[in-house]
């Protein structure tokens, strides 16, 4: 089976994007990184996908909106990564 494929909305020196891009990094995810540090048509389609979103980043797996790095760690400690990642 293939990996889902990994979205990840973020900004120009953004600490919690680089701890969320480490770990899926660590996992050997492979993942689209879009840069919305100056806004435009991906900062746009991040907020048609997660109305919602106001911080970066935001990470997108298949189709399950995982939230920012803070929920991205919190499925890695609760072992629901993995799975999620597996598709």
């Amino acid at each position: 089976m293939s990996q889902p494929h990994i979205d990840i909305y973020t900004k120009f020196g953004c600490g919690f994007c680089v701890r969320a891009k480490r770990l899926l990094d660590e996992k050997g995810a492979d993942y689209h990184e879009h840069d919305i540090t100056m806004g435009g048509p991906k900062r746009e389609e991040m907020l048609q996908r997660a109305p919602q979103a106001r911080t970066v980043p935001q990470i997108f797996i298949g189709e399950t909106h995982v939230g920012g790095s803070d929920e991205l760690a919190a499925l890695e400690r609760s072992g629901k990564l993995d799975p999620l990642l597996e598709g």
